[in-house]
């Protein structure tokens, strides 16, 4: 008896786990929980303005915007460099991974826009 229970609550797990599955993967959910994907998703999610000196260093380094996408999806936001707690707009440091780990941005937030102040190579 109970282990028909058991077998009858694992199938009903196994197809709820994977219907859940589907249906979150359908509707694009991110589940930014940590305080580095809470703050590269308040980021992204503004309108993006790159100063003359980011656009300057790209233009030299052949970096894109897609490139400076990806960081912003993948990056790492290192809070001792930057400065999360000035007002108006807070400024943060985010570094590249993988094949951009040589290349970090700084990137000052206000309200409605993400003003990318440097685009640092090393």
């Amino acid at each position: 008896m109970l282990v028909k229970r058991i077998f009858y609550y694992l199938v009903g797990l196994s197809l709820g786990s994977v219907g859940v599955y589907f249906f979150w993967q359908q509707k694009n959910a991110t589940f930014d929980y940590g305080m580095d994907a809470r703050t590269l998703k308040t980021i992204r999610i503004k309108k993006r303005v790159f100063s003359d000196d980011a656009l300057m260093t790209m233009q030299q380094h052949h970096i894109d915007t897609t490139n400076i996408s990806t960081i912003l999806h993948l990056g790492n936001v290192d809070f001792g460099k930057g400065n999360p707690r000035q007002k108006p707009c807070a400024d943060y440091y985010i570094s590249g991974t993988k094949e951009l780990k040589n290349v970090s941005l700084l990137i000052q937030r206000c309200d409605s826009t993400a003003t990318i102040e440097k685009v640092i190579v090393r």
